[in-house]
Order: C-alpha cells, then sequence, then structure tokens
C-alpha cells in the first residue's frame, strides 16, 4: 500500500515508509562486500588489499550521483508539496539527462588518471596491477551506477520505494551470482569479481531509466526539458554535503591506508577493509533511513507543515538512538566472527582485525545522529549548514584524529580515530539544531 508523502507518520508508518530504502543502501553496500568476500577466499590478501585500497577512488567519482540524488529530490519534493506538478517532472528529467553527460565525462577522466592516482596511494608491485586491473572494469561501469543511486533517491519521491527496493535487491543478487561464478568458480580474480560488480551496475541503472522513460503511474516521470543553470546549482547546493560527505570519506580513506600501510603493510589495509564492510552495513542503515525520510521532510517544508516535520524529527531521533546503541553492543560481541568472515588463514592478522573491531564499535554510537543532522538539513533545502556538517565530520575532524591519534596510541590510534572524530561532529551538529529550530519549527 502507497504511504504518501502528505501523510501524518506514526512510528508504525514511518518505518514502512524508509524501510524499503534502508533495505535499498544495505543491497548497495554489498557491492564491494561480496567482491571482498570472493576476493579474500578465493583469491588471496593482496587481491583483497587491492580491492580495498580502490574503493575511494570508486566512491569519489559516483559522489555525483549522491549530490545530484539528494539534491535534486529535495528540490523536485518541495515542488510536489507546492503542487506544481510539472515544474517538478522538469527538474526530475534535467537532473537525469545532466547526470548521464556528467557520468560518461567523469568515466573517461578516470580511467586516463587511475594508474598515477595509484602510485600515489602507495600501490606497487602485484599491488599495483591487481589494483589496475580490478578498478579501470569499474570505472567503466560507474555511470550506470551514479543513474542507480540518484534513481533511489527520486523513487521515493515517487512514492514508488517498493520498486527501488526490488530494482536494488536484483541488482545485489546479480552481484553475487556472478561474483560466485566468476571468481569462486572460474577463478578469473579480480577482475572476475570487477565484472561482476560492473554487469549488476549496469542493471540498477537501466532498468528504472526504462521505467520513468516509459508512462507509469508514479508523481514523475522523463519528459522534454530544459536546461536551468539556477535549478541545476540549486540542487547540487542542496546536495553538496552528500558530495561531501563521499567525498571526504574517500580522501580520509586513502589516509587510513597510507598509516596502516605505514605502521602495519598490506594486513594493516586487509584489517581495516575487513572493518569497513561491517561499517558499511551498519551506515547503510543510517543512510538508507535520511534517503528515506528526505522526500517526506522536504514535502512537509514545502507544505508549511510544521507540526509534521516536529513529529518527523522527534521520531526520528528516538529511533537513530536505539539503532545506535544496538549496532555498538553486536559490533563489539560479534568482532571475532565478523573478522572470521573475511580473515581466516593468518591468526596475526585476524587478532589485529578483531581488536580494531572493538575499539571501532562506539563510532555507531554517534553517527547515525551526525548523518541524519546533515541530511535532515539537506532535506529542508539548507545546502550550507548540511555541508557545513559534513566537511567538518567527514573531513576536517577525521584528518584530524587519523594525523593526531596514531602518534600517540600507535595502531591503535587509527582505529580510534572515527570515534574522536564523530564525537566532534556530534557536537556541532547539536549546535546547529538548536540554533535552526525556531526557523523552520522542527
Amino acid at each position: 500500500m502507497r504511504i504518501p508523502l502528505s501523510s501524518h507518520f506514526t512510528y508504525s508508518k514511518l518505518i514502512r515508509f524508509v524501510f524499503p530504502s534502508v533495505l535499498m543502501m544495505i543491497f548497495t553496500s554489498i557491492y564491494s562486500i561480496v567482491d571482498g568476500f570472493f576476493v579474500s577466499n578465493y583469491v588471496n590478501t593482496t587481491a583483497f588489499s587491492a580491492v580495498n585500497l580502490m574503493a575511494p577512488i570508486f566512491i569519489i567519482v559516483s559522489s555525483v550521483g549522491f549530490m545530484v540524488g539528494a539534491g535534486g529530490t529535495a528540490l523536485t519534493a518541495k515542488l510536489l508539496g507546492e503542487k506544481r506538478p510539472d515544474d517538478a517532472n522538469r527538474v526530475f528529467s534535467l537532473m537525469i539527462y545532466a547526470l548521464m553527460a556528467g557520468g560518461i565525462v567523469l568515466a573517461v577522466i578516470s580511467v586516463a588518471v587511475l594508474k598515477p592516482i595509484a602510485v600515489a596511494l602507495g600501490a606497487k608491485g602485484e599491488l599495483l596491477t591487481l589494483s589496475l586491473r580490478y578498478a579501470r572494469i569499474i570505472l567503466i561501469a560507474n555511470p550506470f551506477f551514479m543513474l542507480q543511486n540518484v534513481f533511489q533517491n527520486f523513487l521515493i519521491a515517487a512514492e514508488k520505494p517498493k520498486f527501488g527496493l526490488l530494482i536494488t535487491v536484483f541488482a545485489g543478487v546479480t552481484n553475487m551470482v556472478l561474483d560466485f561464478l566468476f571468481v569462486g568458480v572460474f577463478a578469473w580474480g579480480v577482475e572476475g569479481a570487477a565484472f561482476a560488480t560492473a554487469i549488476s551496475q549496469v542493471v540498477g541503472g537501466v532498468i528504472p531509466l526504462i521505467y520513468f522513460a516509459l508512462p507509469n503511474n508514479s508523481l514523475l516521470r522523463l519528459t522534454r526539458t530544459r536546461f536551468d543553470g539556477k535549478a541545476l546549482l540549486k540542487a547540487c547546493t542542496n546536495g553538496s554535503s552528500e558530495l561531501m560527505t563521499n567525498v571526504s570519506a574517500s580522501v580520509v580513506t586513502m589516509l587510513y591506508n597510507f598509516q596502516l600501510l605505514r605502521l602495519a603493510g598490506e594486513d594493516g589495509v586487509a584489517a581495516y577493509g575487513a572493518i569497513m564492510y561491517v561499517n558499511f552495513l551498519f551506515a547503510a542503515v543510517f543512510f538508507g533511513y535520511c534517503l528515506g525520510s528526505a522526500p517526506a521532510v522536504s514535502f512537509h517544508y514545502g507544505a508549511g507543515n510544521k507540526d509534521e516535520l516536529h513529529n518527523l524529527f522527534r521520531k526520528s531521533m528516538g529511533m537513530i538512538g536505539c539503532l545506535g546503541l544496538l549496532m555498538t553492543a553486536v559490533s563489539f560481541a560479534m568482532a571475532s566472527p565478523f573478522s572470521h568472515l573475511f580473515i581466516k588463514n593468518d591468526p596475526l592478522l585476524y587478532q589485529m582485525t578483531v581488536r580494531g573491531f572493538q575499539l571501532y564499535a562506539p563510532t555507531f554510537l554517534l553517527f547515525g545522529f551526525n548523518v541524519f543532522g546533515s541530511g535532515f538539513f539537506t532535506a529542508l533545502n539548507n545546502g550550507g549548514v548540511s555541508a557545513a556538517i559534513s566537511f567538518l565530520r567527514t573531513l576536517l575532524f577525521q584528518v584530524i584524529s587519523i594525523m593526531v591519534l596514531p602518534l600517540w596510541l600507535g595502531l591503535d590510534g587509527v582505529w580510534l580515530s572515527n570515534v574522536l572524530a564523530e564525537l566532534l561532529a556530534l557536537a556541532v551538529t547539536v549546535i546547529c539544531v538548536v540554533k535552526y529550530r525556531k526557523r523552520y519549527g522542527y
């Protein structure tokens, strides 16, 4: 049963409304996790390190899709709330066409500069060779992944979150099956993992493109449009926090890998990769919640319904707090079995990974509040505040933490860096929420 954006959201209705988006983000995160699982178990540690070393590059390139998706959806949902459906469809179509053109350009550029970037990240010898083989294939297919990301947002605004979920599940299952065949059965190594991911990304991007191009019963459809620099700039500004989040997280991951290569060699990168895979799954829940709730926030903001904004904000805070407590407890208690999924034949690397998990666990207690705070201001069409929170959380505080803590605590300082960065970011998020509460009435 479709839940309209104009609804009054009880806890039950809000959970049902965001649940498809949460599952979408979980299955999206499975792309890199599945690759890592099969490469770590069927190839070798060096290949596993190559997959993890290249991950930040993919995130940086695809972050444009997150930016256009979040910012464009906020603008489109606001127009729907203002009862301007024709303008909403025009803006939606502009975002899709612009992203398709930009994605192709970014793919060409990223492949051209891949090798010097990999060398700068510390890759050499076999690690460099495997990194390039893996990354080139995925970067060629990256425009489709960008489309998949942007459609995840717009399908919620179109009141079709379940269809978006089905597409993402189908793409995720495609990736799993092909990884099993290409890596586990045919033994194609990192190239097999890359082809599996690339094909699944094409599936996830093309299906919704066809859906919106054809007549449908959703709130949105692809139509003829015209270039609107003001709307495009507004969408990019609104979504700048999502761009900042992904780019900053990728830059920080590069710094983590640099510190880990210095302190623990390739084993350090492998241990961090295992921890990040669990982080991807847990973080996907928070990102999915923000993705799912944002169109409702934008709609009620556009409709001037401050009571419902307050209702959405209050309920979201409670649910995010409960999820954070649960994830922290699970991450600490399950550090050993989580590590065993990716690290099996190296006792020292296994122990390093388990300790890293346990020191990293408190991150999840803080993470959700900061992610929601940034996403909430994006939904309110206040890209400046959203970007400020994101910049401080994902870049400045992270860089300071990862560069300073290891000087005092060595390898333990690497695992604790995220905890310190999220704690500092939480203080900024609280200040922003308090400062703007009267302006928006939430």
